[in-house]
């Protein structure tokens, strides 16, 4: 799959890079401000187990 992204961007390898870490760096973001907070309530890390003794 990475082969494929890099050999369909344009330019040479120092553009390829730059345009590489632009888009992790987009993914990244629409993780965190998006899906994370969507996904968030539907995950149970408020469900602990621990005693308080």
């Amino acid at each position: 799959m990475y082969s494929w992204i890099w050999r369909h961007l344009p330019g040479n390898g120092w553009a390829k890079a730059l345009i590489s870490l632009v888009l992790v760096t987009a993914v990244v973001y629409v993780l965190f401000q998006y899906v994370f907070p969507w996904a968030e309530p539907l995950l149970p890390f408020n469900d602990v187990t621990v005693d308080n003794q």
